[in-house]
């Protein structure tokens, strides 16, 4: 422990037995290393939560959650705070299961960037045991309703308005949607948004799919079935899903078929064609939600209430005029 810390053994002893003689600082740096390094806290301090806050992601598969990570572990650190990344994996670690863990470490928060909470049918008992524990908890990305945390979402409604029209305005009359699961919110906000703007936008041309590049790939087949010219994708690796659709149906994109994403995750400016999408401002989004637990951690009182943060198109090469005829 002392070596972790670089403090003499005899201030790491001072710390674990409550003895004075030990700055503020030390003794954090003490009891985070206990923290991260998994050993039990002695029972007197037990009660102090630790300097640890979890951070909790769907998958890392998609680069935005890592580029999330990226951006609120710093933001943490800079605070004096440690992340604790927990990725849920198939048939692995639950998300409930990562709750339970972060709560036995006594972290002082958590923050959960995509996860259940944005779908209307899982099940939520584990953010509900966080709100009775009083513990600060902050949501990335269109929460549920009635889970009364402060969220900091990216406005889908403007996303797809931003999409839509520029596929509009390029001669696409035929647009379809590639969206997530039926009970997943910010799909819904995207599909609310285009039959907003499109009223009769017939059920064919709205495909659902999980977020991965094969389920992009699937769902824009039933759409390229039913003859449409541009495809609005609620994740990058579903637009590359979509771009490979259209390849495998031996159609050119962006010459007879336009794609648009979203995220602007890494590297879309190097696929082939580079992806038009939509960014998300990660950085913007991921400082705010550090403030938000912070200032909870803190003991002020924050308002559960959504922070929407303004999306941009980012026109690249996936996208062009809509062939004629």
């Amino acid at each position: 422990m002392a070596k972790k810390v670089g403090v003499s053994e005899a201030t790491v002893s001072r710390v674990l037995n409550g003895k004075p003689g030990v700055s503020d600082s030390t003794r954090q740096a003490v009891l985070s290393a206990l923290d991260v390094l998994g050993y039990e806290r002695p029972t007197q301090l037990r009660g102090e939560r630790a300097r640890l806050v979890g951070l909790v992601l769907p998958e890392l598969q998609n680069p935005i959650f890592p580029a999330f990570a990226e951006v609120i572990g710093g933001a943490l650190a800079q605070l004096g705070l440690t992340p604790v990344l927990c990725t849920q994996t198939k048939g692995g670690v639950s998300e409930a299961d990562y709750v339970e863990l972060l709560l036995q470490q006594q972290v002082s928060g958590v923050v959960f960037a995509g996860g259940l909470y944005a779908q209307a049918d899982a099940p939520h008992d584990h953010y509900r045991e966080l709100a009775d524990r009083n513990i600060p908890v902050v949501l990335v990305n269109a929460a549920i309703e009635h889970l009364g945390f402060p969220c900091v979402s990216c406005d889908d409604a403007v996303a797809v308005e931003q999409a839509w029209r520029h596929l509009d305005s390029l001669g696409h009359e035929r647009i379809g949607l590639v969206l997530g699961p039926g009970d997943h919110m910010p799909s819904g906000r995207k599909l609310a948004a285009a039959r907003a703007l499109a009223p009769d936008l017939p059920d064919e041309r709205v495909a659902r799919a999980m977020f991965s590049l094969e389920g992009g790939q699937a769902a824009a087949t039933r759409l390229l079935d039913q003859g449409v010219t541009g495809i609005i994708c609620a994740s990058d690796p579903l637009a590359l899903g979509a771009v490979r659709a259209a390849r495998r149906k031996g159609l050119s994109v962006p010459g007879e078929i336009s794609v648009v994403g979203y995220d602007d995750s890494a590297f879309m400016n190097c696929t082939e064609p580079p992806l038009t999408t939509v960014r998300q401002p990660i950085e913007a989004m991921g400082r705010a939600a550090v403030e938000l637990l912070n200032a909870q951690i803190g003991g002020s009182s924050v308002t559960p209430e959504e922070l929407l943060f303004e999306p941009e198109l980012v026109v690249r090469g996936s996208t062009a005029q809509a062939p004629r005829g």
